[in-house]
């Protein structure tokens, strides 16, 4: 039993991260997982299969973990009042899943995360994971008909606070072409203090926020002018290098930066970008201890 449920590792730690948007407590969500489903091996009656089963403990498990957190109200930038969202390294993504953007992507992962805890669950369970209403309302002690009703008002929160262009996410499994572009010119205007191509860059209603902090840049002069002091001037912080790679399905890129009189580059931040129309979005921005999930070091020296 132990090692049929290691099969499914990898896709729990995707599940229990939708539930909690954060790569650090997935990771205690699937271990919490494999600890009750070796305790209660013997209440597996084979009614349903051993996967489903799995996935069951697991939602509860993140469910139990969920009842601890404050609810929060969904506002202009959901993902800047959500500090414990974490970016998920594409390359440890299951490649048996083919998992879509749609379903992994961080806009949709901030709007779920200000849904009620158990609509979250019937939410996931129902399109993301596919399980028919019957299934659902089984594994959350739930009628089919409150099940209906939870999906129902969940989609309507996606409707209402997705981009209107997430239908075309549906296919993607890693950036484009476009979006690999518009991320190397990013970078190299960026490592330039290029401030005119940054702003050519960025929509004019682009939106950064830094969940961490809980702050947020709403509109393109606004992020300029954050940016602005710590890449040129008397102010600036030093010399700039990159590390690209993807998170969430979205381009992102490491960013590192060597202070006068430092030998070494030390990890700054971590950018993720949404990208539409060949411009910036959104960019969301995350703290270095990030890296680390993504193979990514602290310090550079070149």
């Amino acid at each position: 039993m132990v090692e049929e449920a290691e099969r499914y590792r990898r896709e729990l730690h995707v599940h229990c991260y939708r539930m909690l948007g954060s790569y650090t407590e997935a990771e205690d969500a699937v271990q919490e997982t494999m600890v009750r489903a070796w305790r209660r091996a013997e209440t597996y009656e084979g009614r349903s299969t051993y996967r489903a089963w799995l996935y069951k403990i697991a939602t509860n498990v993140c469910l139990d973990l969920l009842a601890s957190r404050k609810d929060v109200v969904l506002s202009e930038a959901p993902m800047s009042d959500l500090p414990w969202l974490e970016p998920y390294p594409d390359d440890q993504l299951p490649e048996e899943l083919a998992v879509a953007r749609e379903t992994i992507e961080l806009a949709f992962l901030a709007v779920i995360q200000h849904l009620p805890a158990r609509q979250r669950a019937v939410l996931i369970m129902r399109d993301v994971l596919g399980w028919p209403a019957e299934e659902t309302a089984q594994a959350l002690e739930m009628t089919v008909a409150s099940v209906k009703s939870a999906l129902q008002r969940g989609r309507g929160t996606l409707r209402k606070h997705l981009p209107e262009r997430r239908s075309e996410w549906a296919a993607a499994v890693e950036p484009s072409a476009e979006e690999k572009l518009v991320l190397k010119r990013y970078v190299e205007a960026s490592l330039k203090a290029d401030m005119g191509t940054l702003a050519a860059l960025l929509r004019e209603d682009a939106l950064q926020a830094m969940p961490p902090s809980m702050e947020f840049f709403p509109g393109r002069q606004a992020i300029l002018e954050m940016w602005a002091p710590v890449m040129s001037g008397q102010e600036a912080w030093g010399e700039w290098r990159a590390r690209t790679t993807t998170a969430n399905r979205l381009p992102a890129v490491a960013n590192y930066v060597r202070r006068p009189g430092e030998e070494w580059f030390s990890a700054v931040n971590l950018d993720v970008l949404r990208i539409e129309g060949g411009l910036i979005a959104e960019i969301t921005t995350f703290p270095p201890s990030t890296l680390a999930s993504f193979g990514l070091p602290e310090k550079i020296f070149e």
